[in-house]
């Protein structure tokens, strides 16, 4: 199951007290105070597995917390200390604190790791307080207690190119054409309630992330439909695909369905809105005349003055020109071969 937005309590672990202790040996009867230290409370850390594609995992478990320190002994020996707590989340994910909101960090990178909470320092032990003038010191230092926060952890996907549109607009079809995702297609909008990625490979060593969203309606930016729950999900992408249904069937008229999504992009986000995209016509197997997609041009030229695509996933019509704006639009250079050496090797 999907989650991409969680509230969690974690603690670091305590401090252990300091040992009180004095060596009594047979010919050492006065040895002095011998107490170890107490062992340090384990650290609560959050670290980044691109294995996970969502916060589903963490939903059953509200409260996470971090080993406390050892005990040390009567022998001088310190304790051990707590075993640090490692949280995985998926890539993309960002923590907050979940009473001021501040950002504490934003995990973008597999394998990056940061400490949340740290541990509590362990108290020390009677042996540490002894001087010339206090020789039998009865009494030892008490452990740190562990730090605790209440965090909200949200999920940004990364994804090179996201793909926007009404709904029906084709986003799945697309998606499954072109990688080997299988988000769920079928011929009635809002089939897609929860993001998909799926890897486009240009060639043998060009590749790039798509992330397939739920349709957009209008009044989308201010919490109607499933798309407010997920725009977060392209503010990370490099380029916009605006898909548009060009069938005589379609949920609006093309020109219409397009306004209506950049304004509740642009509602969403100025930045959003500012981001390079790709306007695609689809169904245009479907296609019965030109006025629709002539009005289409039209407002797509007076919106940021771009061209508009005509695609059919169906037939695979017009998808090699859409790969070839593709590369252009995000400019992945292609890796040439590395020369043979001579004699074959």
């Amino acid at each position: 199951m999907f989650r991409d937005e969680v509230s969690i309590r974690v603690k670091a672990g305590d401090g252990h007290d300091g040992f009180v202790a004095m060596l009594r040996l047979k010919y050492m009867p006065r040895g002095g105070p011998i107490g170890g230290d107490g062992g340090k409370g384990g650290d609560v850390i959050f670290q980044a597995d691109e294995n996970y594609n969502t916060l589903y995992h963490l939903i059953h478990q509200p409260f996470f917390r971090a080993e406390g320190g050892h005990s040390g002994d009567a022998k001088g020996c310190s304790g051990k200390n707590g075993r640090e707590l490692i949280i995985s989340v998926p890539v993309g994910t960002i923590i907050r604190d979940a009473g001021t909101g501040a950002t504490l960090k934003d995990l973008e990178v597999h394998g990056q790791k940061v400490v949340i909470c740290k541990g509590g320092k362990g108290g020390r032990g009677n042996r540490r307080f002894a001087t010339p003038t206090r020789q039998t010191p009865r009494f030892a230092e008490p452990g740190e207690p562990g730090e605790e926060r209440r965090l909200r952890l949200e999920l940004k996907m990364i994804a090179d190119v996201g793909l926007v549109g009404m709904p029906n607009a084709g986003k799945s079809t697309l998606l499954a054409r072109l990688s080997a995702a299988r988000p769920r297609v079928a011929a009635y909008p809002f089939t897609t309630l929860i993001p998909s990625l799926g890897i486009l490979k240009f060639d043998d060593v060009r590749t790039c992330v798509l992330a397939d969203l739920p349709g957009l309606i209008e009044g989308a930016h201010e919490g109607k439909g499933l798309g407010d729950q997920f725009l977060r999900h392209i503010e990370r992408t490099r380029i916009l695909l605006h898909l548009v249904d060009a069938a005589p069937m379609a949920f609006k008229p093309p020109a219409e369905a397009y306004r209506i999504i950049r304004k509740e992009i642009t509602g969403f986000s100025p930045t959003l809105a500012g981001k390079p995209e790709v306007v695609v016509a689809t169904k245009i197997d479907a296609v019965q005349g030109k006025p629709a997609l002539a009005a289409l041009r039209k407002a797509v030229k007076k919106e940021t003055g771009g061209e508009v695509l005509e695609i059919s996933a169906a037939t695979g019509t017009g998808l090699k020109a859409l790969l070839k704006q593709l590369l252009v639009e995000l400019d992945v250079p292609k890796v040439e071969a590395p020369a043979k050496m001579p004699g074959g090797r």
